[in-house]
């Protein structure tokens, strides 16, 4: 079993910036890879970013490449994900997943995470 923690959220202007972080626990700790989702009031979830964990490599939604970063610290189990140049259109509740298994492509939807954090509020205010 694995547990997943988010920190970091809280309330920001537009244009400032947050850093969430996502810590891993539960288990010897090898995703295929870790991602970030987002869910607005009345919305479905949305995916915002992914890493590959071995690889590290990185994958965005449109709507934030250039402004959100996704990296992880493999010996710390945690991914985080930096936010800058926010906007009022970004808040949501952020959630972090895992896929634990490998399965040959980059998962960017939900249904294909196994575990997922408890999810951590942001809020944007213009």
């Amino acid at each position: 079993q694995v547990q997943l923690a988010e920190s970091g959220g809280g309330l920001v202007q537009a244009g400032g910036s947050l850093s969430l972080s996502c810590a891993a626990s539960g288990r010897t700790f090898s995703p295929y890879a870790m991602g970030w989702f987002r869910q607005a009031p009345g919305k479905e979830r949305e995916f915002v970013a992914v890493i590959t964990w071995s690889a590290g490599n990185t994958y965005y939604a449109d709507s934030v490449k250039g402004r959100f970063t996704i990296s992880r610290d493999n010996a710390k189990n945690t991914v985080y994900l930096q936010m800058n140049s926010l906007k009022p259109e970004d808040t949501a509740v952020y959630y972090c997943a895992a896929r634990i298994y490998y399965s040959g492509y980059v998962p960017f939807r939900p249904r294909e995470y196994n575990y997922w954090g408890q999810g951590t509020q942001v809020t944007v205010s213009s």
